[in-house]
């Protein structure tokens, strides 16, 4: 089979999006080299994670100097063109979008949506924002043969507001890079903990820095204690709204800010942390708590959204608003060794149904069903 992939995040961008791509097609090309794999990408790669081998997995260019000069129009409607000489016989959106088009070809075709998030917080967006992404994503869903969710949150939600049939929805879970499920040696673990200048121990949380992760109520809930926490990600103004508390409180040799890691140096984080804590608001999985669990780290999360789907029943879950109920969380956790143990062991018996072979499997199923 010739699978089409929208893959503008493969090679432009480095957090979730662009992970969630990577791994998919890694996954497939490892599980399924009898297909061939087109990457369609507007314009040359400034990521280099997943390298196309240009026999199974293959890199798409706009053909002429035209689109290429055009590149977000090629990969809005033009692109059909390609797909067509390419003989695509599936076209998958990765990230909520399918060109305009494509529905008169014929090419069976499915979408991702990873959440609505836009919808349900439209303050944290522009207005502008809120009406594109709407439009494109309301487009996608209409004309594809099938919708995949990210999680059973992300169905409810594309039900809701896009007003789309269940029956045509359906819920695939995603994975992560292979890295996070290796068991990094100690010494490489303290070699990373001495090039960012990181305490032996700490607390970890990892996603970017803005107010729907919600990290200052980490910082907020260790204001009395002496544990180190360490945040990864990038930021901006919710950044500077963090270290301003921190200024304030005197927590600047305790919390430290990382940004730009490799893969491999972030596995070493969560195997080293004592504790990954996420009390983001919402999300439409959560990728960073299997890659705790995989890590054997225990995990602290938010309720509500889509939190159990990733992080099973031995995760702990609070309420993402309220500092004391963290706080004592936090401090359960690492005042009770034993429990500490029953997270992990729990934990990554739960987290291998998001192992490469079940991914591959249910893809592959949904893929030739089509």
């Amino acid at each position: 089979m010739k699978i089409g992939y929208e893959a503008k995040r493969v090679f432009h961008n480095t957090t979730g999006l662009g992970n969630y791509s990577r791994d998919l097609i890694r996954i497939m090309r490892t599980f399924y080299p009898d297909n061939t794999y087109y990457l369609y990408n507007p314009k040359p790669g400034k990521v280099n994670r997943l390298q196309p081998d240009n026999t199974l997995v293959i890199e798409r260019r706009p053909r002429t100097a035209f689109w290429r000069f055009f590149s977000s129009l090629w990969r809005q409607k033009a692109i059909v063109n390609d797909l067509e000489q390419d003989n695509i016989q599936l076209f998958h959106g990765l990230s909520g979008e399918l060109p305009l088009g494509i529905e008169k070809a014929t090419i069976k075709t499915v979408v991702t949506i990873h959440d609505l998030i836009f919808m349900r917080y439209p303050e944290l967006y522009s207005r502008f924002d809120v009406k594109m992404h709407y439009k494109k994503f309301k487009h996608a869903a209409q004309i594809a043969d099938v919708v995949v969710a990210i999680s059973e949150q992300t169905k409810r939600d594309i039900i809701h507001y896009l007003n789309i049939d269940a029956i045509k929805i359906q819920v695939l879970y995603q994975g992560c890079a292979p890295i996070f499920k290796e068991v990094l040696a100690e010494k490489y673990r303290y070699e990373v903990l001495k090039k960012h200048q990181l305490p032996n121990d700490f607390i970890l949380n990892v996603g970017t820095v803005e107010p729907r992760k919600n990290a200052l109520n980490i910082v907020k809930a260790l204001q009395d204690s002496t544990e180190n926490l360490v945040v990864v990600g990038k930021g901006k103004d919710y950044l500077k709204k963090m270290k301003h508390y921190i200024t304030e409180h005197h927590m600047e040799q305790r919390v430290f800010f990382l940004e730009g890691l490799q893969l491999r140096e972030l596995a070493a984080l969560y195997q080293q942390a004592k504790l990954f804590v996420y009390p983001s608001v919402f999300e439409g999985f959560g990728i960073p708590i299997i890659e705790a669990l995989y890590s054997k780290t225990p995990v602290i999360t938010s309720t509500g959204s889509c939190f159990a789907e990733a992080g099973g029943e031995a995760s702990i879950y609070v309420s993402p608003d309220t500092v004391p109920t963290l706080k004592d969380a936090i401090e359960t956790v690492l005042n009770d060794t034993d429990k500490q143990q029953e997270m992990i062991v729990k934990g990554f018996e739960y987290v291998q149904r998001f192992n490469d072979e079940v991914i591959a499997e249910n893809w592959m199923n949904l893929y030739q069903k089509l």
